[in-house]
């Protein structure tokens, strides 16, 4: 009896370690295990490369241009996912009555797609001949583009797509935070002078809603890559010239399509390392500029 009282409590906590454990921790052992190693994911015979495929990659350009490629997307998703939503949620909160409630439904609407379905969606608006975004621009004068077979624009077009299947999202969170903001400490601003839109979420909407903007932020960095491969896959397969091609989907490439399984768990560990960084940072540095109500 006193052994089982010993264990009960681990016997709670391992319905939520063990599958972390199993689907989270190990696979990453076995990631910067096969780093280290030269095979195809189908040959018994596994060959000792030591730290070959990291030097591979730091001297490859390949690598360094989906390294470039990401760091495009985490800027842009950012702009996207967390400056515009934030400014449309504060619209949002300047309209009353029905209209607000409509807007809030049809701004989150997207969102309930899948990627897919948008990616197929957006295949359609970005076609270069029918397309319905080619014939808007050409009515206002502007030449036809090459949305997802341009260089130039491909990379630009897959966070359009992405965006605007997650925008909603991020638009509810943000909106949450602003509405939680207390209305006295707005009037008692105004009161003091601030009266422009402008400088109340310079001075009170960014500061109070702090905690819910690191969230997104969080949230974008982190996932925004994840969240771009299946339109990448669907429609650009990292082309044209790598251009729409970043960390994650090279991991997919190498270790998929080129079999080197390898290079693919050399990319993640890299990528892995670099996330981690980010989220360091954020904790150590960003974080003490919060503010928290509580």
């Amino acid at each position: 009896m006193t052994v089982f009282k010993k264990l009960k409590p681990y016997l709670y906590l391992a319905p939520a370690v063990i599958p972390i454990a199993v689907f989270v921790y190990y696979p990453l052992v076995k990631s910067v295990e096969i780093s280290f190693l030269s095979w195809n994911m189908v040959s018994p015979n596994r060959k000792w490369v030591g730290l070959d495929n990291y030097v591979h990659l730091l001297t490859s350009a390949e690598f360094w241009k989906s390294v470039w490629n990401t760091g495009m997307y985490i800027v842009l998703l950012l702009l996207l996912l967390l400056v515009a939503p934030f400014f449309v949620a504060y619209a949002v909160t300047r309209v009353r009555g029905k209209m607000q409630s409509f807007l809030k439904s049809a701004i989150f609407v997207p969102t309930v797609l899948s990627l897919a379905v948008a990616s197929i969606v957006f295949l359609w608006l970005f076609n270069p001949i029918s397309g319905s975004v080619n014939h808007l621009i050409g009515l206002i004068g502007l030449p036809s583009v090459n949305w997802l077979s341009d260089p130039g624009w491909a990379l630009i077009s897959i966070v359009i797509i992405t965006s605007w299947k997650t925008f909603g999202y991020h638009f509810i969170l943000l909106l949450s935070g602003i509405l939680s903001v207390p209305q006295d400490i707005v009037e008692a601003a105004r009161i003091d002078g601030v009266s422009s839109s402008m400088g109340l979420i310079r001075k009170i909407y960014i500061p109070l809603s702090g905690g819910t903007i690191m969230f997104v932020f969080v949230i974008t960095v982190v996932l925004g890559i994840q969240w771009s491969f299946v339109p990448i896959q669907m429609l650009t397969n990292g082309g044209p010239d790598q251009a729409t091609t970043h960390l994650v989907y090279t991991v997919y490439q190498y270790a998929f399509q080129f079999f080197r399984s390898g290079l693919a768990s050399a990319v993640s560990v890299l990528t892995f390392i670099a996330f981690s960084g980010l989220i360091i940072f954020q904790s150590l540095v960003m974080e003490r500029r919060v503010h928290y109500e509580n």
